[in-house]
């Protein structure tokens, strides 16, 4: 469930446009006005106001906010009005670069999104970069990380509820023997996780912890040193349970000796149309303190304003 707090009633884009037109004039910027825009209006909605803005003044609102705004706040501005398959496209090419790589945000994206929304990120990569998402990842990893993540990020699972139960027990077992033989990066384990349902994953790893007493994360802690299994762990967490990988990303995000505003953003940006909630409800139910309240003790200003906006905190 989202988070994301849209009005009953939603000014015209072309009014938002001005606004946040206005917001730019003068001789500061009303950061306040853009977090009342852009933090209140859904993908679709501020898709149009970019649209509107442009026409009215013959400049794209993204750039026009790179100019205005700065730091993490300029950040989490930005992948916030960018549309959701925009956003998830800019993050994988960035997650690519040789500053900026992360086997894990690839990893995320191909497996937090539903197929639909995989499908219109290569789309809109193709658009964006003039070459596809899996050429670059294929290009920027290697080894047992370019085995798990090209057919994750070029994977389109069916999204229904049918489950095959005989065909979890069989899969539950090949599994359960890969691993036990420690070929994690064996063709069978790859095909596995990188193709089957996510309702189909979900049984056969209920399967796999009824048959052989341990889940198939803790058999995967073999060398918690490694970190392809470390990959392993995290892909099939959130094939199966998001919300307890996004709540442990945040948790360490927040904790951390200095806050990890990078994946901070990240996730509250990306999930605030999604599954925000019950992320939240899960962080509660880790870390007995509302998200709220922990982001609010950990940032400031207007960063920490459009942060608790985006999570549905009512004062913002």
């Amino acid at each position: 469930m989202a988070t994301l707090i849209v009005p009953a009633t939603v000014p015209p884009p072309e009014e938002d446009a001005e606004q946040l037109h206005k917001a730019f004039k003068g001789w500061g910027t009303n950061e306040g006005l853009i977090i009342s825009i852009i933090a209140h209006r859904n993908s679709s909605q501020r898709n149009l106001i970019q649209g509107a803005y442009a026409a009215a003044y013959g400049e794209d609102l993204l750039k026009a906010l790179d100019k205005e705004l700065s730091s993490d706040f300029e950040r989490v501005v930005l992948l916030s009005t960018l549309g959701s398959a925009e956003r998830d496209a800019y993050l994988a090419n960035e997650a690519t670069k040789r500053f900026t790589s992360s086997n894990w945000v690839l990893m995320e994206i191909a497996t937090t999104r539903s197929s639909e929304d995989l499908f219109l990120v290569r789309r809109a990569y193709h658009e964006k970069y003039k070459k596809s998402l899996e050429e670059d990842v294929a290009q920027h990893t290697t080894g047992d990380f370019r085995k798990l993540l090209v057919p994750l990020v070029s994977s389109y699972r069916y999204e229904g509820p049918e489950v095959n139960m005989t065909l979890a027990r069989s899969e539950a077992k090949i599994l359960h023997e890969k691993i036990s033989d420690k070929a994690y990066n064996d063709e069978e384990l790859i095909r596995i996780l990188t193709t089957r349902s996510k309702a189909q994953l979900r049984a056969t790893l209920n399967h796999y912890n009824n048959q052989f007493g341990n889940s198939i994360n803790k058999d995967l802690k073999a060398d918690p040193k490694d970190d392809f299994l470390s990959l392993l762990r995290a892909t099939t967490k959130c094939l199966t349970t998001p919300e307890k990988y996004f709540e442990k990303l945040l948790r360490l995000a927040i904790n951390k000796m200095g806050t990890d505003e990078w994946a901070l953003t990240r996730v509250i940006t990306t999930r605030a149309e999604a599954d925000m909630q019950r992320i939240k409800e899960e962080y509660y139910r880790r870390n007995s303190i509302p998200l709220e309240k922990a982001i609010a003790e950990d940032t400031h200003g207007d960063y920490e304003d459009m942060l608790l906006a985006l999570i549905g905190h009512q004062d913002a």
